[in-house]
């Protein structure tokens, strides 16, 4: 588990690139606090209030790619599920505070991501 990183991915490194270079300016590992619901997303626009998700397709159990674990899976499928769970409450808490949510899965190419964000920050 150590090699796991929560932050610093290289899908969530190469948009904060792609957007950087795209002329947005963004805080990183933001943590935003809901009441009871602490959200941290990857990148956060304070000022149009967009919150963007760079979601791996195992940890958050992608319904294209993501896989049932074949070993220890006591252990790992409620872990997973878990995390789904988490994600929905995280959205629901910010949308419910007048954010925009944004879940991009790893697989999404980073030209595609770009377009999606910069879509929502200049519509806030």
């Amino acid at each position: 588990m150590q090699g796991n990183r929560g932050t610093g991915t290289k899908p969530e490194t190469a948009l904060r690139s792609a957007l950087h270079a795209a002329g947005l300016r963004f805080r990183k590992d933001f943590r935003l606090d809901r009441g009871a619901v602490k959200a941290r997303p990857d990148v956060v626009f304070t000022k149009a209030k967009v919150a963007v998700f760079v979601d791996g397709c195992y940890w958050h159990s992608c319904p294209e790619h993501g896989t049932q674990p074949r070993s220890n899976a006591e252990y790992w499928t409620p872990k997973l599920a878990r995390n789904v769970a988490r994600d929905r409450e995280q959205d629901a808490a910010l949308r419910e505070a007048g954010w925009t949510v944004l879940r991009i899965w790893e697989h999404v190419p980073v030209a595609e991501a770009v377009e999606l964000v910069a879509h929502s920050v200049a519509r806030e």
